[in-house]
């Protein structure tokens, strides 16, 4: 085993065991910094004009908008706050992929701006909800 291959095995360790101790709300701050992770990459790999490699990175992007943050949302007890935030997770999605077709970088930064947006006013009510932030 290589070392790199070895370090990845490591940090893949610790990842799954933050997922499997993290409290629900911080399962969803993961999610936001993943995106941000992979919104970053995008935007590095779209300026050195690596495209397969900032089409992946979008697409990772795009899962944990999609198959995280939107399907997160409880629009039942939630109410209004959880559509608008379905309806903002849709908007960031449509522009990731015009990001990604048209090689876009302003539509890639809107997207990361606005989900840091969301994401800074997620972790900023878990101490105020009585949960744990970290």
């Amino acid at each position: 085993m290589s070392p790199r291959t070895g370090a990845g095995a490591y940090a893949s360790v610790g990842v799954e065991s933050s997922v499997l101790t993290a409290s629900p709300h911080q399962l969803i701050n993961m999610l936001f910094d993943g995106a941000g992770v992979a919104i970053r990459m995008a935007g590095m790999h779209m300026q050195a004009g690596h495209t397969a490699r900032k089409g992946e990175a979008i697409s990772r992007a795009l899962d944990i908008v999609n198959n995280g943050l939107l399907a997160a949302l409880d629009v039942q007890r939630g109410g209004e706050l959880a559509q608008r935030l379905a309806a903002l997770y849709e908007y960031i999605a449509r522009r990731l992929l015009s990001a990604n077709l048209d090689n876009d970088k302003a539509a890639l930064d809107e997207a990361g701006q606005l989900l840091e947006e969301i994401g800074s006013a997620w972790r900023d009510i878990g101490p105020r909800a009585g949960h744990p932030s970290t």
